[in-house]
């Protein structure tokens, strides 16, 4: 075996033991403490500047001189449930594996590997992903400066790449009625809840599905009560230039009583096929003998809440297949990680000549 075959097994194991320790380390959204200083730990010990900043992120950063910067954003936190971690017939089991911790680590081993690189590399591993509010990119959004390039990181299959992501549109309507027998003809709060449901539907249109990623999409994410106070989640996926708020006030309007409450609202967003990250990864894939792909998703991810005030060149890209998100047999193929690896570090090499520093960003060794 030859030193550089030597160089990139050592790597490639200790890639290997990097996903597995997140993976050993439960990280439910509100609960990816452990896993956030662990991450930073192991920046620390592969050359990045690392630390846990307010909002409970692991952010890193190598600084190798003067030029551009690209940050490279994954997620801590999963669902619950519990898979016990293993490795069998070269699949990585764990919740996460996919999604997203798969991703993440692959950006931090590309970014300790990008030697090449000339300039700044943020990687960050964000808490609540999961959840409504994406806190942790909202922090990073609201307090960091704007890179020259944003890279996600979420499966998309590592001979792919993602160019946009449908919106999103989170409410809650809670009604309460007087008590009153069953037999009443009055209605009741669970069946105002339910003709709300209907009323969503209704106003979406026949056309509306998750299937496309030029339809809104409806999901009752929960619905729960009884005859005097009932209360329900409603989930719409939303496409570009989507009127959301017609939506809310055409919805309101149907509602005789109770009280319908937005608690989130992003946009969709889509980048285009010359994007220089979009290049850069695809030119990676290339380069790796497959031929790449670009696809849209109709979920949301944090490239919806970073895009919306960082209008920079942009793209998702993670190992792994989402068809396996959230599965209870949850794994990657080892041989898919490290083509993800790969493919970001040659993006990184290729990304850095492609982008022009902005006159705002940071010195060398200055604030991220």
């Amino acid at each position: 075996m030859t030193s550089l075959e030597q160089t990139e097994t050592h790597a490639a194991a200790r890639a290997v033991r990097l996903l597995r320790g997140m993976l050993e380390i439960a990280s439910p959204s509100y609960g990816e403490a452990r896993l956030a200083a662990y991450l930073a730990a192991e920046m620390d010990r592969l050359g990045f500047a690392a630390t846990v900043d307010a909002a409970g992120n692991a952010v890193g950063v190598i600084d190798r001189g003067p030029g551009p910067t690209v940050m490279l954003l994954g997620h801590l936190d999963t669902v619950p449930g519990d898979i016990p971690v293993r490795l069998s017939a070269g699949r990585l089991y764990g919740r996460g594996a996919v999604d997203a911790k798969a991703p993440l680590a692959a950006m931090v081993s590309a970014a300790a590997a990008a030697a090449r690189y000339r300039g700044r590399i943020v990687v960050v591993g964000a808490v609540e992903e999961e959840t409504a509010m994406s806190r942790g990119a909202v922090h990073i959004r609201e307090t960091h400066a704007r890179p020259d390039a944003l890279i996600i990181g979420e499966p998309s299959g590592w001979q792919n790449v993602v160019l946009g992501y449908k919106g999103k549109l989170d409410l809650h309507y809670l009604v309460r009625c007087a008590a009153t027998h069953p037999s009443n003809p009055a209605p009741k709060a669970t069946e105002l809840v339910c003709r709300a449901w209907e009323s969503l539907l209704d106003l979406l249109g026949p056309g509306a599905s998750h299937a496309g990623f030029g339809t809104p999409g409806a999901t009752l994410v929960s619905l729960r009560g009884d005859l005097t106070e009932a209360e329900a989640e409603f989930s719409i996926r939303t496409p570009m230039g989507y009127d959301w708020r017609r939506l809310v006030d055409d919805l309101t309007a149907r509602l005789p009583q109770g009280r319908l409450r937005l608690v989130n609202e992003i946009a969709a967003c889509r980048t285009g096929r010359s994007d220089p990250v979009v290049r850069a990864l695809t030119a990676a894939v290339a380069d790796l003998g497959a031929r790449p792909v670009a696809k849209v998703k109709t979920g949301t991810s944090d490239m919806n809440t970073l895009a919306v005030k960082w209008p920079v060149p942009m793209a998702t890209y993670g190992p792994g297949d989402s068809r396996l998100d959230h599965a209870d047999d949850e794994h990657i193929e080892v041989a898919e990680y490290l083509h993800g690896i790969d493919v970001l570090t040659r993006a990184l090499h290729d990304l850095g000549p492609r982008l022009t520093p902005s006159p705002s960003a940071p010195e060398p060794g200055g604030a991220v």
